[in-house]
C-alpha cells in the first residue's frame, strides 16, 4: 500500500488511543523513524507524523534544513505549537535511544 496509507493508518489508531485515555496524540508512548527516508514525499509525510504530534526520528538531514528558521520551526519549535518535532540522528544506536528515551519519557508522564 505505501507509507502514506501506512501513516493514516497509524495516525487513526493513535488517535483512537488518545481518545481512549483523554490525552492528546503528543501525550502517547509513541515516535516514528525514518532511517533511510528516500524522496521529498517521506519528508511531506514526516511532517504530518510531527504535525499530528508525534516525535520523529530522520537518519539524513533532508533537503528543507537549508533555512535556520525552517531548520528551528522543525526540530523545536513544532513542539511548542504541535507537542512533536523531528530530529536527526545518522547512528541508528544513538537514534534508538532517543526514540526510547521520548516513549519511557511520556509513559512516565502517563503513569504507565
Amino acid at each position: 500500500m505505501g507509507s502514506c496509507v501506512d501513516i493514516s493508518r497509524i495516525l487513526t489508531m493513535c488517535a483512537a488511543v488518545a481518545n481512549a485515555l483523554g490525552v492528546d496524540i503528543s501525550d502517547l508512548p509513541v515516535a516514528g523513524a525514518a532511517p533511510e527516508w528516500m524522496s521529498e514525499k517521506a519528508v511531506s509525510i514526516g511532517s504530518y507524523v510531527v504535525s499530528s504530534g508525534i516525535f520523529t526520528v530522520l537518519g539524513t538531514v533532508p533537503p528543507v534544513l537549508g533555512s535556520s528558521a525552517v531548520t528551528e520551526l522543525l526540530t523545536s519549535g513544532a513542539k511548542e505549537v504541535v507537542g512533536a518535532a523531528f530530529a536527526v540522528e545518522p547512528d541508528p544506536v544513538k537514534a534508538a535511544q532517543l526514540m526510547i528515551g521520548h516513549i519511557e519519557a511520556k509513559r512516565t508522564a502517563l503513569g504507565i
